[in-house]
């Protein structure tokens, strides 16, 4: 058995994961939002919780996290949540649980677990797509995660937005947390499109709200949508023409969103620099749970 926890912006999850991949035992708590104290509570109360399920003490521990781990420094850096940026996580976790943990990027979880035994099963190079309070990405190739000497493999939403419009004011783009404008981040992500929307047609929604509005025939929610799904596809195509994916996963809360699989395989075709683009767009199988299940499978089976 082993544990992974998922350390999101508005919730922490923790489940217990068997010898293969079933779910022992799950809770969630709400993330204390930019208290780096209380985050490290969270998880230790979890784990602790996930062990009394479990009847035994001392289980390997994964963890998904926003930004990254630098190896030069062992801090945390670029996290969107941005209390932990520049924090020993790791080693104040270790010393929290009393054990040696494996931590990746949330989004690197949902790679993992969506390759191992999701949505890219079988596939020997996989994108999966973060859509939530960020916009991250992980690569999987062969099985097996790719992280990169700086430990920014995906982190596609930290480039800019490609081939912006200038008849909807894409240049220079929202000023972003990380000191850039235009990033696709800072217009793809659920934040980003509720600005969006507000910009053009006034009021308040989250992106949820646009989403269920939109489906439901609301014309200035469509609209804001079709801007979201174009500027998507555009993003997503320079994916591809770059790592040349067999299958890209998306995740995070807009990938519930089931006009996306039906129209950006018929956007991106316009950006990709190819006769036809076989890459295959999938939902998470695990849904919102993917990323967990992947931090889990930090520890595969001995």
């Amino acid at each position: 058995m082993r544990i992974g926890v998922d350390l999101g912006g508005t919730k922490t999850e923790a489940i217990l994961m068997g010898q293969g991949s079933e779910i022992l035992a799950r809770e969630r708590l709400p993330t204390p939002n930019q208290d780096y104290d209380g985050q490290i509570a969270t998880i230790h109360a979890l784990v602790r919780r996930m062990e009394a399920a479990a009847g035994r003490s001392g289980l390997p521990v994964g963890i998904g996290h926003p930004g990254a781990i630098s190896p030069a420094s062992g801090l945390v850096k670029n996290a969107n949540s941005v209390c932990l940026n520049g924090r020993p996580l790791k080693q104040d976790l270790e010393a929290a649980l009393g054990r040696t943990v494996r931590m990746a990027n949330d989004a690197d979880c949902l790679a993992v677990s969506e390759a191992t035994d999701g949505a890219a099963a079988g596939a020997r190079s996989v994108f999966a797509a973060i859509l939530g309070t960020g916009v991250g990405g992980g690569i999987v190739i062969d099985g097996k995660l790719l992280s990169g000497p700086n430990a920014i493999a995906g982190e596609w939403g930290h480039n800019p937005l490609p081939w912006p419009r200038l008849d909807w004011d894409e240049v220079p783009g929202p000023a972003h947390w990380d000191g850039h404008r235009g990033s696709i981040e800072a217009w793809l992500s659920g934040p980003a499109l509720a600005r969006d929307h507000a910009s053009r047609h006034g009021g308040a929604l989250k992106a949820e709200e646009i989403a269920e509005r939109g489906e439901a025939g609301d014309p200035g929610c469509l609209e804001s949508l079709r801007r979201y799904e174009d500027r998507l596809a555009r993003a997503l195509a320079s994916v591809i023409n770059l790592l040349d994916p067999e299958v890209i996963v998306l995740g995070g809360g807009l990938s519930r969103l089931a006009r996306l699989y039906r129209n950006l395989p018929r956007l991106w075709g316009d950006w990709v620099f190819s006769d036809r683009v076989d890459t295959r767009l999938r939902p998470p199988a695990h849904g919102d749970s993917s990323g967990v299940r992947g931090a889990a499978w930090l520890w595969p089976p001995a």
